[in-house]
């Protein structure tokens, strides 16, 4: 078994059922992407809508996890608004076997650098676990700059970095991805999010794809994953450009987690309307056109 903080890593949906998490769906997600051969599997993640979920189903999440993985090494999402909370995330991690968190920043009020910095010397302080620093600034609203990448990942535990893409050129993505590992110790791994950008962030240099899709559909990930790891860059970018429409649905509906809930929806491995309210999904008519798109991508 490699490093949790290389390769590919899965990212499944949390389903819900009648405003429950629907935990049957939840452990099959599990289990398809471990079978898959996926290198780890990050529950609650953004698309595992940690944000929408009290402490004790959080919990209860964690252990299916971890119960459902085999022997695929589980992360877990422990942001929450209150340093406090995240800690109280990070101990039931720590009881359910995990081998690692994923910390998003989250806010309400406007966050400092050093707010963010003090929050993760806080955590490795208190966890022996290791730590992905997750920058998302299209959920959280906070934007890393590499220089804070680089004080955060002084600390001790820190294990990953998670970034939100790279440049869609190759040389500009070599160069970003360069000026991340400069900042960094050797031995904190970059990871790229942000499907559509995981074939040049892979072959840039990144060590990891922090991939949505790979909840979903592992087998499909897990093909670009392994081009891009093999330096096949031709068969890496066709295949990344073969799902350009999927990437497209992605960018039309603000994010992934809309488009990826109907997808497992349409192939039956979630509830209908999984998402927890407010977050309504796709229309009709937007199922529909995922629907095509789908069956044009033979993804169903």
């Amino acid at each position: 078994m490699g490093s949790p903080f290389r390769g590919l890593s899965a990212f499944p949906l949390t389903p819900l059922r009648d405003d429950r998490v629907d935990e049957a769906s939840f452990a099959g997600l599990v289990e398809r992407a471990g079978a898959a051969g996926v290198d780890s599997i990050t529950a609650l993640g953004s698309t595992g809508s940690y944000a929408y979920l009290d402490a004790d189903e959080r919990e209860r999440v964690v252990r299916i996890a971890v119960a459902h993985a085999g022997a695929t090494p589980v992360l877990v999402g422990v942001g929450a608004l209150r340093t406090s909370h995240v800690l109280r995330h990070v101990a039931a991690a720590e009881d359910a076997g995990a081998a690692g968190v994923l910390l998003a920043p989250m806010t309400y009020q406007p966050l400092t650098d050093d707010d963010v910095f003090e929050l993760f010397r806080t955590v490795a302080e208190r966890t022996e676990l290791p730590i992905v620093v997750y920058d998302n600034p299209g959920t959280t609203r906070f934007r890393f700059t590499t220089e804070l990448y680089g004080r955060i990942a002084q600390l001790p535990g820190i294990a990953s970095i998670k970034i939100p893409g790279v440049p869609t050129e190759p040389f500009a993505a070599r160069a970003r991805v360069a000026e991340i590992r400069g900042a960094v110790p050797a031995d904190v791994t970059i990871g790229v999010s942000g499907d559509a950008f995981a074939a040049e962030g892979l072959l840039a240099g990144c060590d990891a794809w922090y991939s949505v899709i790979a909840g979903t559909l592992p087998e499909l990930a897990l093909r670009l994953a392994r081009a891009a790891q093999a330096d096949d860059a031709d068969a890496a970018r066709a295949e990344s450009a073969r799902l350009a429409p999927l990437w497209d649905l992605f960018a039309a509906h603000g994010g992934s987690i809309r488009v990826v809930a109907a997808i497992a929806e349409l192939l039956g491995l979630v509830p209908d309307r999984c998402l927890p309210l407010p977050i309504r999904g796709l229309t009709a008519e937007q199922r529909a056109e995922v629907a095509r798109v789908a069956a044009a991508l033979d993804l169903v």
